[in-house]
Formats: C-alpha cells, structure tokens, sequence
C-alpha cells in the first residue's frame, strides 16, 4: 500500500517515547514566507532568477509568499498550539541588509527583533538561521558565492544581525545546506544565480564552507554558543549492481553528503570529488581548512529522499544520472525512504561529529493538499512522520546523541523554482486569501506532543 492509500490519523509515538529533553520543532524560512516586497527588503538573486522567464513554474516569486511579515503572530501562535519547543527560522539577508555590506534595513532587524520575542513569549525556543539562499543582489553582481570575498560579507551580516539578537536565540545556524546553495545552483542550475559551469561550481563549494567559518568565528567574538551547521542529505544506492552504478553512486555521495562534512570536520576534501573540481578549485584552498574546521557545537541534519544512481556513460565528471526508483513517491517524486534518515543519523555521529550533538533539522513531505469542509486530511504526511519518527527513535536507542526533530515546514509556502504547487506545510495556505487551514497532521502532533 502507497503512503497515498494509508487512512493513517494518529502518531504512533508521543512525546514519553523520547528522553525528556528532546525537542521538537518545526521550520520555515524567510523568503519562502515573509514576502520580499514588504518592510524595506532588498532584491535577492532569487528575485531576478523568479523574474527570468523559464526559470520557476508560472514565473511565480517570493514578493508575497504567505506574507508572514504581516501574519507571524498569528503563524507563530500556531507553532505553539500544536505544542512544539522550538520554531526554526532564517534571517534573510536581503532584508537586513538591502545592498548586502553597509547600512543597515531598521524595519528587517526590528522585524526579526520582534520575531525572536514572540517567540520567547509563546514558549518557544528561537532557532536561528542565517542564510536560506536569498544573496543580495548587489553581492551576486559581485559574483556571489563564486567570489572568495562572500566569506567576509557573509561575517559582517552575521554580526549585525547577532548582535540584535544573539542574546535571545537558543541556537544559531549559519548556512542552511550547502549543497543546494553550492552544486544545485552553480553546476547543474536549477536554484539561483541558475548557473552550469563546474568552474563556479567548485568556488561555490569551497566559498560557502569558508563563509560557514569566518560567520562561526564572528558569532564566538559575540560570545554565542550552540552553534551550528545545518547541511542536506541524500541516501545514494546504485541503480544496480555493476561496478560503473556502484562507482557513481559513491561519487553522488561524495559530492552531496562528503564534501562538507569532510571539509568541516576533516578538513579535508573527499578525494573522488577533487578527481573532478580539482582543476577548478581556487588557488591555495588548502590553507582554509583551519577555518573552515572551526568547532561548532552540534550539526543539523536535512533528509527527504534516497536516489538511485547509474552511470551515465560519458567521460564527462561527474558522469552519473539519477533513475527512477520503485518506492512509494511523494508530490517532490522523491522516494520515501526511512532507512535513509537512520543511516545518516548514525553515520553522521561515528564517522564526523564523534558526540556532538545533532538535530534533525529539516524532515517532511510534499503533498497535493487540498481543504475539504473544513478540513485537510494529509493522511500520507502522518504515515511519513510516523515511520520516520521511528527511524529516530532507533537512532537514539543505538546511542546517537540526538537532541531533536524538526518537521519541514510549518506553512505551505513558495517552494523555489518549483513555485506554489508543492506543499510541504503542516498548515494549508490558500495563495489567493492566504487563509491558515491546520492539517490533520498539524492536530495528530498536537495530540502526540501533549501526550
């Protein structure tokens, strides 16, 4: 049976199955929510990619989103009354700082000042976000991340924004993966600036790690503690069993899951990747790794899917494709995998993090939502929560030092390139009245959470 064919109403675990300090969570991120037309935000380059036609579906963008910068008490009253500690959000850094150097956007950091105390009030325990993929675009003209003075600039706005409210969250992440920020938007181009250019690639994959260490080392200079990194993964497999699939599916793993780990806690690129980005690498990239390795106390972990991988038969790096696989999909066409989740838990804290702690910081569903008297039954969300839920508590039981699970995402919202259609949401949004409509997921960890 298809999680689309489940009748699934209830979680299976509640909050007694977890230890007592475990938290939970939900998150979302600025510019998927808040809208970039409002309060003296800046343009991002996602705003001029959104503007390109062919570049998202319908050319929607993020100018109103769910408008949360109108709506966030409401929005995060609802983070509160389903029962969850903390709420994850991104500063944005457009809207701190409209040019991305200089003078300061009064309206964003009293927005985000405001945000943080809302928090505080309902409860819950601000996560913060630095950078969820929304550059200025001053900077992109600038190169962006291609250009190794991103690491500065990125410091800069970490200061600023920390020292408005650094005193107040309980942690602070730099760079929500790197990988999407990196190789999804430089080499194969479906992500702002939309790039296809190995060479802008391999900068962007070593400047977003130095401008995670430059921004750690500023945020310690602040005296801030519970500092992270929050980085995506995906569960590689070879499509079969021929040496050239298992070969490429190595490689995929490399570049998506090893690279940054490696570089932040190694110090050290996977050799099969500089194989290919070698050549293309800055000058001396070497000499970073001492900042790029800066301590940081605990590490997030993203996880929606696994991919098959075959080789794709050219001499061209990275010469792999993605085939289609046999499990159950969601609205993303990902694979729903579990498995995936505990593999990375686990492998994550015995090959990098050696005991720090780490979160589960982003796991959930696409779905295609839809309100029905009243009512939004995402009974496939539920069963996905409940088996990756389980995948978790497995995880602990082993002894990973986990210290929470974060559900992605509070709020239907504007999904990149891929626009409105894909919700992720625990809460429905209608993008024409932007009405709130809680789904039975929402209410399900409602009930396991008061439980």
């Amino acid at each position: 049976m298809s999680a689309t064919d489940t009748e699934v109403r209830e979680l299976e675990l509640s909050r007694a199955d977890f230890p007592d300090d475990f938290i939970f969570g939900t998150a979302t991120s600025g510019h998927q929510i808040e809208g970039s037309r409002f309060g003296g935000c800046g343009v991002s380059h996602w705003d001029t990619f959104a503007a390109t036609p062919g570049n998202t579906v319908r050319g929607e963008s993020g100018a109103t989103a769910c408008d949360h910068y109108h709506r966030w008490e409401r929005d995060l009253d609802l983070v509160r009354d389903a029962g969850f500690d903390c709420y994850r959000f991104s500063t944005s850094w457009s809207r701190v700082l409209p040019e991305g150097r200089g003078a300061t956007n009064a309206e964003g950091l009293d927005f985000y000042d405001r945000l943080v105390d809302g928090m505080l009030e309902r409860g819950l325990k601000p996560f913060a976000t630095l950078y969820h993929w929304d550059l200025p675009v001053p900077l992109a003209d600038l190169g962006g991340w291609r250009n190794r003075d991103v690491a500065a600039w990125f410091a800069d706005y970490a200061d600023v924004v920390m020292k408005r409210i650094g005193d107040r969250v309980a942690t602070a992440a730099t760079i929500n993966e790197p990988w999407c920020v990196a190789w999804l938007s430089h080499f194969m181009g479906e992500h702002a600036p939309g790039l296809r250019d190995i060479r802008a690639a391999a900068r962007a994959m070593h400047h977003v790690l130095l401008a995670h260490g430059r921004a750690t080392q500023a945020m310690r200079a602040l005296g801030m503690n519970n500092l992270g990194l929050v980085a995506n993964f995906e569960y590689s497999a070879p499509a079969d069993d021929s040496p050239q699939a298992r070969k490429a599916a190595r490689l995929y793993d490399g570049i998506y899951n090893r690279w940054f780990l490696g570089g932040v806690f190694h110090k050290a690129y996977p050799e099969d990747v500089l194989e290919g980005l070698g050549p293309h690498m800055p000058e001396g990239y070497e000499k970073d790794f001492d900042i790029i390795g800066t301590p940081v106390d605990w590490l997030g972990i993203n996880y929606y899917t696994r991919k098959l991988i075959a080789a794709d038969g050219s001499d061209q790096f990275p010469a792999l494709k993605e085939v289609e696989g046999p499990l159950p999909k969601t609205q993303m066409g990902w694979e729903i995998y579990p498995d995936g989740l505990h593999h990375f838990m686990t492998w994550v804290h015995e090959t990098y993090t050696k005991g720090l702690p780490i979160f589960v910081t982003e796991n959930g569903m696409a779905s295609p939502d839809e309100v029905m008297n009243g009512r939004v039954d995402d009974a496939a969300r539920i069963d996905y929560l409940n088996r990756h839920l389980a995948a978790v508590r497995k995880a602990l039981r082993a002894g990973v030092p986990l210290k929470g699970y974060i559900v992605w995402s509070l709020l239907d919202n504007y999904e990149w390139a891929l626009g409105y259609e894909k919700r992720f949401g625990l809460v429905h949004v209608d993008f024409e009245t932007l009405e709130r409509t809680p789904k039975a997921s929402w209410h399900a960890l409602g009930r396991a959470l008061r439980r």
